[in-house]
């Protein structure tokens, strides 16, 4: 969508300081963190639309929470959701995800960083995330379908793969 992670990135290589800094701004409300403005604002010069400015901010600093150096192929959100869920056989992981999908722009933040963070063996497209949070609040729920069409196509896909070996 936007190249806002490949930014992100970038910025990273350039300074050591950026993750922690934006790592820092999610104990704020996205986007009321003085600190991560320089690394977010130049990304966001001709944005007006406050929602998308909101997201770009979560997104960041759950970029950062979750950043690790050599990661392997990303997966969308639902999709690692799913994967972690059938890895760790906790069923708290789906609570978990349709909490998430059923969240409204107030509970969002706080649902997504629990959300991260029990993902955190998990390698998340960050940009996936960025483009379907843009969408969050449409009244199609475009979104959460997708994201609930990659964790259950995912889920019973590894779970029918796993029955076939057993038997």
């Amino acid at each position: 969508m936007s190249g806002f992670v490949a930014w992100l990135e970038s910025l990273n290589q350039r300074d050591t300081k950026v993750c922690a800094v934006l790592r820092r701004s999610l104990a704020f409300d996205p986007g009321t963190q003085p600190a991560a403005y320089p690394y977010v604002e130049p990304f966001l010069a001709t944005e007006d639309n406050s929602w998308r400015r909101t997201v770009h901010y979560l997104v960041a600093g759950l970029w950062a929470q979750h950043w690790k150096d050599g990661r392997g192929e990303c997966a969308p959100l639902g999709r690692a959701a799913a994967i972690q869920m059938n890895a760790s056989q906790s069923k708290s992981t789906e609570q978990r995800f349709v909490a998430l999908l059923d969240s409204d722009e107030d509970q969002l933040p706080y649902r997504l960083r629990q959300m991260i963070a029990l993902l955190k063996d998990q390698s998340i497209d960050f940009e996936s995330v960025l483009t379907g949070l843009v969408f969050w609040n449409s009244e199609s729920k475009r979104t959460q379908t997708d994201w609930a069409k990659d964790f259950y196509r995912t889920l019973n896909h590894d779970n029918s793969t796993n029955e076939e070996i057993s038997e």
